[in-house]
């Protein structure tokens, strides 16, 4: 007997997103970007974005910050605080958490909204993938319900 299970994706939303702001505590994302060792302590960067979000039930602007955490061994971490404004004007909240490898984005997604079109998202599991590049400051990822 197979004990597999097959978890069917079905997308959501695509966002594409422009980094607008950074704040450094210590060590310059230029030298994170150029390959320069990260030190013992590790890197905190927060990264202000904006963007749209386009799909078949949600289509709006996002606005938000990623707290990024690269660790030592050079593993980052993500934490996403943002609001969607959805183009007939609710608003839905959004948290993230997840990883970055070699700009392979690998999200969670959770979402919050007491409008009654929105509402259906809050008990929802979805997952994000997309690609982050660090240079030109611009960022693609697909929600996708599972």
């Amino acid at each position: 007997m197979n004990d597999t299970i097959m978890t069917e994706k079905k997308l959501l939303f695509e966002e594409t997103i422009n980094l607008t702001g950074l704040t450094e505590y210590g060590f310059p994302m230029c030298d994170l970007i150029a390959g320069k060792p990260i030190p013992p302590e590790g890197a905190r960067f927060d990264i202000n974005f904006e963007g749209d979000v386009e799909g078949e039930r949600i289509n709006g602007k996002i606005k938000g910050i990623d707290y990024l955490e690269v660790r030592s061994d050079g593993r980052f971490f993500l934490t996403l605080h943002a609001t969607i404004t959805t183009s007939d004007g609710a608003n839905i909240k959004v948290e993230e958490i997840g990883n970055n490898k070699n700009g392979e984005l690998k999200l969670f997604m959770k979402f919050h909204s007491s409008d009654k079109k929105y509402a259906w998202l809050n008990n929802q599991d979805v997952i994000g993938n997309g690609f982050v590049d660090l240079k030109s400051g611009e960022a693609k990822v697909n929600g996708y319900l599972i």
